[in-house]
Formats: C-alpha cells, structure tokens, sequence
C-alpha cells in the first residue's frame, strides 16, 4: 500500500468505499504497481478478496507484498485471500480431470468465450462467511490483467458481460468492490482492445490511467498517472474530474507530484 496515493485517493483502510469499480489502466509502461497498491490495501483493510491473477505468480504477488507489508500466504491460511493462479491453473485444465468446470475452462473450447466457470469461482469466493468463521469487511474482486483473456482467444464482449455480472454480484448485491487491470496497446488497428477499454471505462467510478513520458526513460521520474473520478458522490458535484501526477516508484514506495515539480528537477 503505497500512503501517497491513499491521500491522492482521499482513501484509508479505516474508511472503504463499497459498490464501486476501478479500473486500472497502463500504456508504454507498467501499471502492475497499482495492483499491489489495492491488493495490499483491502488486505490490510480486512477485506474478503478474490484475487484473478492471470499474468504473474502467487509468489511475485507475494514477494511485493511482503515488501508493502502484506502477507498473502497468511491471508490465504485464514481464508482472507481466494487466489486463482493462471499460470498455474492453466496445466490443470490440460492435464488433470476435474469433477466440475475448472475456472479457466474456457482454455479447452474450441470457441473460447465461455466465462461463466471463472464467474460461478468468483461469486462462491465472495459469498458471507459462515457464522463459525471470521468475519470480513466488504468483498473485493481484483482481476490482473482482463487483456491477457483477449490473447487467450476470449472476445471483448464476452469479457465485458463477465465484467458485467461480476460487478452486479460483487458491487451491487453484496455491496463490494472491483479492481480491473487492463492494457492500453495503442494500436488504432486494435478493435478488441478498444471495445474492452471503453466497455470498461463506461462502467468504472474511477479510472487510474498509468502512462509512460511521451520523452521516453527517465531515471527521476517513470511516467504519469491520470486520476479521473467518473462518477463522483456528491450529485451536485460535475460529473467527470480529472487529475494528472508524475510518479517514480521506489523499492517499497511510489512518489507523486506535480508535473515539472520532481525533485530531481527542483
């Protein structure tokens, strides 16, 4: 959890926001630092999560984890933490039977796009715990990163309809939250691509856009990040605000300010 973009956020895992989608989005740059950011932050809030890791392993997430002060092998012993390993996952629909539809089943179809597997994964993680067992806050559904199941041959809109019912169940019927990586190619020729990005954006509260300089590598100052609230609480309040902040991210923090205000430069 990274404390300067808690104040950015106006955010603290004392006070949680519940219904809301985030979307998470990089181009020319690496935008995972803002996964381990909510990932640590809704562990540390106390927070039910369901982690869909796609791209990386459980002992990376780990790894940094431990770094922002987060254990997910704990969280995960205690029933905090429903991780779906996809680089894992993926030899098991090859190679083992399975009783009932694995989560990446989708992986074996001839016509991939069939999500409903992943959701039913999704929505059992969620569900209120027992009364015998320990009692969380609000559940949280993290996905990193939604781009990788265009690779895996899944179209865009059946990505956004699983988005769709994972946000109905998720934020609207048990009142939690979503956070959804996905990567901007930048390539005009990319219709798939485009039609997740503004699927997603059209149904996301706040967007946070990583970007890499349009000068290219700099060793003070790794990209910028656009804030954009899409829907903001208040219903007076105008409907889109947007902010921009550079960044350069640390071993165990991210540092923001103002664009031209680095201190390297100052």
């Amino acid at each position: 959890m990274f404390p300067e973009l808690n104040n950015l956020l106006n955010t603290t895992p004392d006070r949680v926001e519940q219904g809301k989608l985030t979307l998470l989005c990089d181009a020319k740059t690496d935008g995972s630092f803002l996964v381990h950011h909510f990932l640590s932050f809704y562990l540390k809030a106390n927070c039910k999560v369901c982690f869909v890791a796609l791209i990386q392993s459980f002992s990376h997430y780990n790894i940094v984890g431990q770094k922002l002060g987060v254990s997910l092998t704990t969280a995960r012993e205690r029933g905090q933490l429903m991780f779906l390993e996809g680089l894992k996952s993926s030899v098991d629909v090859f190679f083992r039977a399975e009783e009932k539809p694995h989560p990446l089943q989708f992986l074996r179809e001839a016509n991939a796009g069939n999500l409903q597997p992943l959701y039913e994964f999704v929505r059992e993680a969620l569900q209120p715990m027992d009364k015998g067992e320990a009692a969380w806050r609000c559940p949280v559904l993290l996905v990193d990163d939604v781009s990788v199941l265009l690779s895996l041959g899944v179209g865009a809109v059946a990505v956004l309809d699983f988005i769709h019912y994972c946000r109905a169940a998720v934020c609207c019927e048990l009142q939690g939250n979503m956070v959804v990586l996905a990567h901007d190619s930048g390539d005009a020729e990319d219709e798939e691509n485009d039609i997740l990005l503004n699927g997603l954006s059209h149904q996301s509260h706040l967007i946070l856009r990583a970007e890499g300089l349009a000068t290219g590598f700099c060793r003070d100052v790794h990209g910028q990040l656009r804030v954009l609230w899409r829907r903001p609480p208040q219903p007076t309040a105008q409907r889109d605000r947007s902010l921009i902040y550079q960044y350069k991210i640390q071993d165990k923090s991210v540092s923001f300010f103002a664009r031209g205000l680095s201190p390297a430069v100052l």
